[in-house]
């Protein structure tokens, strides 16, 4: 092996661990026991087993493959891996992002008050210790206001406090889920603190950028699908359909957002609001963006952010000059129903083999639970399509789900009935068309 071309890999999908193979690269993996498969360990040239989050039982094993077979980077485009990955770069002097900047960004109050030194126009928040914070919160900022985790994914446990007679309620269930696991399948992460943010009134993007040794390139901006009763993202398009004063307002405040956090090299993934007073930023990682929006920008821009992510390090993918232009629309659409159980899936395969899918890929099987929409972890699926324009693909994915993938369900209530596609009343809000 030749440690120049030897990526370590703290946690990975079997797409992460194939595109890495295709660069040409040698693939030292940490995976956890929970998340290795087969396909992994027949690609990559070593793997070990064990708690990647772990730093205890990290740090030796990195030390030892630091000395044989040897590496040339530390990589993790997954949550869970993001911060042992940056202690192996600072612990041999890798280069590429480190702890401090990557817990940053993952501790979302470590964010927060990082931000608040640095920026007139940051988001005002606070931690959340005891029920009384909240009161004391809406006394200097008003409602609404947001409680959520610090450290949470997938919109669990994200609560709207929109008046005085909420707060108890929304106290108790910080209170129940403190100590419960943030991952129905994996359980990767423990839900501990939680903190209070200002509401931003306004619809919601993300940004998907790649950082060339500080110079941030904004690859795509993200339309995002949020129901008006809770948290779960319903669907999303590639490109958002923004005016270019919009698009330019929004690039600015995440390069500018970018620097103030010290991201200088890779993938990020930005979460935005446009509010009254402008861009406002929601939160970040970086990492590459999950619910197929990596897929979306490869089929509407051709730039693939895996790839990216995994040869930047090693000079095997040209720098972007600056932002693309797209050539097609993408959307992802999800599938969601009522309470109950699964009785059926069929069409998957038949979806699959259109021209103009990019993905379908379902949580939920024959026998499966199906739980009322909270969060992004009630959804059963999802189809993620291209299309002439975004406009053409958001239609389109709808169609999908209403035509050919079919998730048919024994309601709790006695009934059945298919499994519909989510956002429809969150789009017609939007954009006044009920795709």
């Amino acid at each position: 092996m030749n440690p120049e071309t030897t990526l370590m890999l703290v946690g990975a999908n079997d797409e992460t661990v194939q595109k890495a193979k295709q660069l040409g690269l040698t693939v030292l993996l940490l995976q956890h026991p929970s998340k290795l498969s087969d396909e992994q360990e027949r690609l990559a040239d070593h793997t070990r087993v064990l708690d990647y989050t772990d730093w205890a039982e990290v740090r030796p094993v990195a030390e030892e493959l630091r000395t044989s077979p040897g590496f040339g980077a530390a990589l993790s485009i997954t949550e869970a891996g993001l911060e042992n990955a940056g202690r192996i770069n600072d612990l041999f002097g890798l280069g590429g992002t480190g702890f401090e900047v990557a817990q940053r960004i993952r501790d979302k109050w470590a964010m927060r008050l990082h931000l608040a030194e640095l920026d007139p126009a940051a988001v005002a928040a606070a931690p959340l210790l005891k029920r009384e914070d909240l009161d004391v919160f809406a006394g200097r900022h008003g409602f609404p206001f947001i409680v959520k985790p610090t450290d949470g994914t997938a919109s669990l446990g994200v609560f709207r406090v929109g008046a005085p007679e909420d707060a108890d309620r929304v106290w108790a269930e910080v209170e129940r889920l403190r100590g419960t696991r943030t991952d129905r399948i994996s359980t990767l992460f423990v839900l501990q603190d939680f903190l209070m943010e200002e509401y931003v009134d306004g619809p919601e993007f993300s940004v998907e950028s790649f950082s060339f040794a500080g110079r941030h390139v904004v690859v795509a901006i993200t339309e995002k699908f949020v129901g008006p009763r809770h948290f779960a993202e319903l669907g999303h398009a590639v490109p958002a359909r923004l005016d270019p004063a919009a698009v330019q307002q929004v690039g600015e405040r995440v390069r500018g957002f970018l620097d103030l956090v010290g991201i200088r090299d890779g993938v990020c993934h930005t979460e935005v609001r446009i509010g009254a007073r402008g861009p406002a930023i929601i939160e970040s990682h970086n990492r590459i963006a999950g619910d197929a929006i990596t897929d979306l920008v490869q089929g509407a821009y051709g730039i693939d952010l895996v790839t990216y992510a995994l040869g930047w390090p090693f000079g095997l993918v040209p720098e972007l000059p600056g932002s693309p232009e797209a050539h097609a629309g993408a959307s992802t659409r999800f599938l969601v129903g009522d309470a109950g159980r699964v009785e059926s899936v069929s069409g998957v395969e038949e979806a699959r083999s259109l021209p103009d899918v990019l993905a379908v890929r379902l949580s939920v099987g024959p026998g499966d639970a199906v739980r009322d929409l909270k969060d992004n972890w009630d959804r059963l699926g999802l189809v993620a399509v291209t299309g002439p324009d975004a406009t053409s693909a958001i239609r389109r994915g709808a169609e999908l789900i209403r035509d050919t993938v079919e998730v048919r369900i024994a309601r709790t209530d006695g009934g059945s009935a298919r499994a519909r596609v989510a956002g429809s009343e969150a789009l017609t809000q939007l954009t006044g068309d009920a795709a």
